[in-house]
């Protein structure tokens, strides 16, 4: 959550001024914050999917980081911020004559449900690469205590590495750390993993931890140096 935060503030949250793409970028991050963080302190009936009526947000008593009223937008303004999501963060799903959204990965919420949010993977076969993206400076932590969740439902990996053309989410641009993840010991010891519709590999790990022992390799970034641990 404070990362998301964090990144909203740092792009500009004031002013009435915004242009199209900036209330349309507004909106997007204010909805990632929602989807993710906020359902329960805000009383939105969120399902074990995810999902919540595009409505009932647009009725919350909030504005965007660009200033903007939440209720002064439309279906269209949130369709046109889903559509835009270059990291595809955002599910779309009509039913019964509505429309509902959700985040497809990332949350914090604990309404939300494993199986009900993500594809299970059964097999090593199904991930060509499952790697986490850290950096150097949390690497004796890591090595201590294994990847934790910390306060999201999952531990992150991404199935590539940084600035391949096929990842748009699951890793952040700036790390200097690579963990791969041994994927076919993970499943035959039991460690449940999943991928959302955005193409990140999520677990829950045994406890919120993922242990080094389901370490296959560590590498530093982008010199790809094999680190012993």
């Amino acid at each position: 959550m404070r990362d998301d935060r964090e990144r909203s503030r740092g792009r500009g949250g004031g002013g009435g001024g915004s242009s199209g793409k900036d209330k349309i970028d507004a909106l997007g991050r204010l909805l990632t914050r929602i989807l993710r963080h906020m359902a329960s302190e805000l009383n939105l009936n969120m399902r074990s999917d995810g999902y919540v009526r595009v409505q009932d947000l647009l009725k919350l008593n909030m504005k965007t980081f660009a200033n903007i009223p939440l209720r002064s937008h439309t279906i269209d303004d949130i369709r046109e911020a889903v559509r835009k999501d270059n990291k595809q963060r955002f599910g779309l799903l009509e039913e019964n004559g509505e429309l509902l959204i959700r985040a497809n990965q990332g949350h914090t919420v604990t309404i939300v449900e494993s199986e009900s949010l993500l594809k299970p993977i059964l097999s090593a076969e199904e991930v060509t690469v499952c790697v986490h993206g850290s950096y150097k400076r949390n690497l004796e932590s890591i090595l201590e205590s294994g990847l934790k969740h910390m306060k999201r439902l999952h531990v992150h990996f991404s199935c590539g590495l940084p600035m391949d053309g096929e990842v748009i989410s699951g890793m952040r641009r700036d790390v200097n750390l690579l963990i791969f993840l041994d994927v076919r010991k993970a499943l035959e010891d039991g460690m449940k993993l999943y991928i959302s519709d955005n193409k990140v590999i999520l677990t829950e790990g045994f406890d919120g931890v993922v242990p080094v022992k389901y370490f296959e390799k560590i590498e530093s970034w982008p010199d790809r140096q094999t680190l012993p641990f």
